[in-house]
């Protein structure tokens, strides 16, 4: 998450260019949207199966980051590709996101603009309602995407699994008994879904990755540059990770 603000910060500074970030996580960890309050965890659950939690800049709800893959994309507000308000802008990224899935072999819907009630606001689990241009699979939840605008900047994070037990997250939040757990579980299973369940086959990690990159480079008419992280980016991501991300304020602040 640190190197993902940086990343932001250095695009808005004009010091690096517009980034689309592919990466996974070890361990699993289970990242909180930025306003989420983090009574909805369980920590004991989170020690016991020896996960790490972080929040991130980015709102939405809490996402399991294992056995998938995660893009960030960090631009200015004014890129002719990002420019326009958040449901444009995500309009506009899922239409690479498409394209990718396209390339794998994988038959997808965009949702479209929906209106959610305050009670579907208030859902823990991000996999568990597609909001407006998220990308769907046969009705059920592929890809969970959030965004923040920050000093003429944009930064969307986007989760998409690959393989293993979609409930798993579930383990790990706050509810108040057990079958309030096993009907949240049943239910996320329900609602979303991974790439493998879809394939009927895993495929590896690198694979989706390739993709990706030939999908943002087909759908936007871009030209997607491999580039290592600057002196500067890995500078600034290890300061807000010491005063920032690293601090167990940070993660409990709500």
């Amino acid at each position: 998450m640190a190197l993902d603000e940086a990343i932001l910060e250095m695009t808005v500074e004009k010091r690096a260019d517009p980034t689309i970030r592919l990466y996974s996580w070890s361990p699993p960890c289970l990242s909180l949207g930025y306003a989420q309050p983090v009574s909805q965890v369980d920590p004991d659950q989170i020690m016991a199966n020896q996960w790490d939690i972080v929040r991130r800049p980015t709102g939405g709800r809490a996402i399991l980051h294992t056995d998938e893959l995660t893009y960030s994309v960090a631009a200015l507000l004014d890129d002719p590709h990002f420019t326009g308000g958040v449901l444009e802008s995500y309009k506009h990224i899922s239409q690479g996101l498409v394209r990718a899935l396209q390339i794998l072999g994988v038959g997808i819907e965009i949702q479209p603009e929906v209106r959610l009630s305050n009670d579907e606001r208030e859902q823990a689990i991000c996999f568990e309602l597609p909001s407006s241009y998220e990308i769907t699979a046969g009705g059920k939840k592929l890809v969970g995407s959030a965004q923040v605008r920050r000093k003429g900047g944009i930064l969307q994070h986007g989760s998409l699994p690959l393989s293993g037990d979609i409930t798993r997250i579930c383990d790990v939040l706050a509810y108040p008994d057990e079958q309030a757990r096993k009907i949240a579980a049943s239910r996320l299973r329900e609602r979303a879904t991974t790439i493998e369940q879809l394939l009927g086959y895993p495929i590896a990690w690198q694979s989706v990755a390739d993709a990706m990159k030939t999908g943002f480079e087909e759908a936007l008419h871009i030209q997607v540059k491999q580039q290592n992280l600057s002196p500067q980016e890995l500078e600034r991501a290890d300061k807000l990770y010491k005063e920032k991300y690293g601090q167990r304020d940070w993660v409990t602040k709500r």
